[in-house]
């Protein structure tokens, strides 16, 4: 076969299986036998091994995985993945409706669906074929996961159907069927029996649906992430140029795509309408393949979601209902601690293992010492205990009347698990702390692990067991000893640490120089300094001498800084050991001041725009989009990621969103540019 006919018949084979694909996944039609489809699908393997020049984007062939992904690369969102605001009792679905009612008037409606249990996904389409797929990660970027999630069978890779936008992305909730996590741990079961006779270490079993879905979609063989046949449930429609009124008609658009869109969901005419619905599927939800833990509810109407636009983290325009948690009774078989990134250390429960929720519970939080007291804890007492949101165990109560006689109280440990110093506790705080917190192994790691965040110094290519592996090698003792670190020493002395992942490394570390003050100052861990508040000090102290040797009332005096906040600061700078590793980091070029360009745009204060609301949008050529927030905070103005009738003005730039430039104009939004922004400043 020459290559003109490889080409041919590698695209008739590309749309003759992925058609059987979809009758077969999406209508449960079967038009050929496994043996042929498996026939087919042989030979266009063949042919593309042969002619790798010719395979598809949608090539049938990546459903069973093969390609190695070492490391994921991060990607930013094109619009941010938020998180929704959540309610366990009816009279807040109440409220939420009376706030919308307020907003836009009683003409409107809203759908209901079910919130599944499992990872949310964002899918970029392109001329109709899937083009990257991506974790939600903090909301505003992720991490490339296509290779893996291409293996899923109900995600298309290739659309069908009419009126495909050109660019749009789908939002939606990968997760693990109840069958192929119990199938799973049957394998492992049977893999186990045959380590144990062999004196082999055992497999891990899967711990609950939701995290193995978490973990499967990370893995790095997606042959292995094909095997564990995941699934996928659409939820979200996406584009600059919408080609629906309505969420419920998108839902309806994406299902005759080809998406897998859950039949569960319901047009509600009213707030009594959503109420029936939630209690319908109280019970019915436990008869569906996967876990469920509550009701979304979203205002049906894409312009009057606009209209009612996003906080920060969440929308306006939607909620989400949780069902009262599950609960269960069993043994409580100990009582262990562990020590977190600021010495907190927290009691966890070693339960006897019980059902809950649909997953086998062995431990459970206790919180603090208080707890423990209230609860009245005794050794191998019967416990109750809910999964808080279905999603973390705890302990709500004790069958005192089954307590063991003579029994013992739990009392809380008085030295640190991991380094025996002694715990303290600070005055009006719950929590026990181990003050050692430059030697204590956990806490030490956990400083490392909380300065290369993504957050912080976006060291994105070092993880937690690297970290491990770095400090048990004595390569570091803190975070500051990352900018010594050698590319022959690493290959050298960490296992499986090759070539490229060490380039990848040593050039991550480089490139956090780069980081701008604000993130080097959350990155330091000091208490109750978090990247909001880190951000405000050092817009206001400029370097971190100068925030080092401010005074209480200076520090107070800085908004939104309470006492506190103010404390945390000084006790921190006033520590010899802190002071010992803030000399370190001077000596790493990380920068600890503001630089050139934020010193202009901070030093432009004013109140030329006092009780303005901004929206940016579009790329500049003069400042960033962080740099012109910046700016307008520091003159008094207030900034904004929704446009609505509240709105001031949108500052356009090039490449903004023509839906957004739209429905400003549509609202008599004043709409300027960048220089007629910085005139304003100016004036």
């Amino acid at each position: 076969m020459d290559r003109n006919q490889a080409k041919e018949r590698i695209g008739e084979l590309t749309e003759k299986l992925n058609y059987y694909n979809y009758q077969y996944y999406m209508n449960s039609v079967s038009e050929v036998s496994d043996y042929e489809f498996d026939t087919l699908l042989k030979e266009l393997e063949q042919l593309e091994n042969q002619f790798p020049e010719w395979q598809q984007d949608d090539s049938p062939t990546q459903r069973v995985g093969g390609t190695i992904t070492k490391d994921f690369e991060t990607v930013t969102h094109r619009y941010p993945m938020l998180s929704l605001s959540n309610s366990y009792d009816e009279q807040d679905l109440l409220d939420f409706d009376n706030r919308v009612r307020d907003a836009i008037g009683d003409d409107f409606e809203y759908v209901c669906e079910l919130k599944f249990d499992g990872v949310a996904l964002s899918l970029t389409y392109e001329n109709g074929i899937l083009k990257q797929a991506a974790t939600r990660g903090d909301g505003v970027q992720g991490d490339d996961i296509t290779a893996n999630v291409k293996t899923v069978r109900t995600i298309p890779l290739r659309l069908h159907g009419e009126d495909v936008p050109e660019l749009f992305e789908v939002r939606g909730e990968g997760f693990m069927s109840r069958e192929s996590f119990n199938r799973i741990n049957s394998q492992i079961e049977a893999e186990n029996l045959k380590r144990q006779s062999a004196g082999k270490k055992l497999q891990n079993l899967l711990a609950n649906p939701r995290n193995a879905a978490s973990g499967t979609f990370k893995m790095q063989d997606s042959a292995v992430v094909s095997e564990r046949k995941l699934d996928c449930f659409v939820y979200s429609f996406i584009s600059d140029n919408n080609q629906v009124a309505t969420h419920f008609e998108a839902l309806d658009k994406l299902k005759k795509w080809g998406f897998n869109v859950s039949p569960t969901f319901r047009s509600c005419k009213n707030i009594k309408e959503v109420l029936e619905y939630i209690h319908d599927w109280q019970e019915k939800r436990f008869e569906l393949p996967l876990d469920t833990d509550g009701v979304v509810i979203k205002v049906n109407g894409y312009n009057q979601q606009r209209t009612l636009g996003n906080t920060s983290k969440s929308p306006r325009w939607a909620i989400a209902y949780k069902y009262k948690a599950e609960s269960a009774t069993t043994r409580l078989n100990s009582i262990t601690y562990q020590v977190g990134r600021t010495g907190a250390v927290t009691p966890v429960a070693n339960l006897e293992p019980v059902q809950l929720a649909g997953t086998t519970v062995k431990r459970a939080s206790v919180h603090n010492a208080n707890e423990i007291a209230r609860l009245d804890l005794h050794e191998h007492d019967m416990v109750y205990v809910e999964k808080g949101g279905e999603i973390i165990p705890k302990i709500t109560g004790v069958d005192a009347s089954a307590r063991e006689v003579g029994s013992l109280p739990i009392e809380f440990l008085k030295n640190c698990p991991a380094c025996q110093t002694e715990l303290i506790r600070k005055e009006g705080e719950a929590a026990y702390y181990c003050p050692n917190e430059r030697q204590c192994p956990p806490q030490v790691k956990g400083k490392v692990e909380h300065f290369v965040q993504r957050k912080a110094m976006n060291i994105d290519s070092l993880g937690s067991e690297r970290i491990e592996q770095l400090l048990e090698k004595q390569l570091i003792a803190d975070a500051t000893d990352l900018y010594s670190l050698r590319k022959v020493e690493l290959i050298a002395k960490l296992d499986k640490f090759k070539e490229k992942s060490a380039d990848k490394l040593i050039e991550g570390i480089e490139a956090s120089k780069e980081i701008p003050f604000s993130r080097v100052l959350f990155a330091i861990g000091i208490r109750f300094v978090g990247a909001t508040v880190a951000e405000k000090l050092a817009e206001h102290f400029k370097s971190l001498d100068a925030l080092s040797q401010a005074s209480k009332e200076e520090l107070v005096n800085v908004p939104e800084i309470g006492e506190k906040i103010a404390d945390s600061v000084k006790e921190f700078f006033a520590d010899p050991l802190n002071q010992g590793f803030i000399e370190k980091l001077k000596a790493t070029g990380v920068k600890l001041e503001l630089d050139e360009s934020e010193l202009s745009t901070s030093a432009e204060t004013g109140d030329a725009l006092d009780g303005k609301t901004f929206v940016i949008s579009g790329v500049f050529t003069q400042f960033s989009r962080d740099e012109l927030k910046a700016m307008i905070k520091a003159n008094g103005g207030k900034v904004t990621s929704s446009i609505s009738k509240k709105l001031d003005f949108l500052v356009a730039g090039d490449k903004m969103g023509p839906a957004k430039l739209q429905k400003a104009s549509d609202l008599g939004i004043n709409i300027i540019s960048e220089e007629e922004f910085l005139a304003m400043v100016q004036n």
